[in-house]
């Protein structure tokens, strides 16, 4: 069984960024998005403006300072790889708990299709909150090259910061 991460959050967060389950690379350095052809944290250091660190503790300062927090849809499953396709058995984090702990969350984004598709058959979609898919940052994801993602999620993210 493969388990998540708990969420990098705090009481301020207004933006929740939501993957499906981390990848082999990441649960093995303990780290969201820690394979180095993810452009999750390429993407996100560049439409905040901010000089791209592979220092984890930056990256996390920085979703911090933008009041931005960060999980997973999926709490444990079973997966060989690290293809969402492979993902079987699983549950759901507890939304719930969490979104009463947090209640300025108001704006969640779904790094992929298929974290949209497990929240939605596991968790629902919550009237006050506004839900926008972004394009995979994973580097398997070869449809949009990566200025056309970061003009995607600048789109997005950034009138909300």
């Amino acid at each position: 069984m493969k388990k998540a991460f708990p969420p990098l959050v705090n009481e301020k967060c207004k933006i929740l960024i939501l993957g499906t389950m981390p990848g082999e690379k990441s649960l093995e350095l303990q780290q969201y998005y820690g394979n180095r052809g993810n452009q999750f944290w390429k993407l996100l250091f560049t439409l905040l403006d901010a000089e791209f660190t592979h220092d984890y503790e930056k990256r996390k300062t920085l979703l911090e300072k933008h009041n931005i927090a960060l999980w997973d849809v999926l709490e444990i499953c079973e997966r060989e790889g690290s293809l969402d396709s492979n993902i079987k058995n699983e549950t759901a984090n507890d939304f719930e708990s969490f979104y009463i702990n947090y209640p300025n969350i108001k704006h969640v984004f779904f790094s992929s299709k298929n974290a949209a598709k497990y929240y939605d058959k596991y968790v629902g979609r919550k009237p006050d909150i506004t839900y926008e898919i972004l394009p995979s940052p994973s580097g398997a994801n070869a449809t949009k090259s990566f200025s056309e993602k970061l003009e995607e999620w600048s789109k997005k993210i950034l009138p909300l910061i």
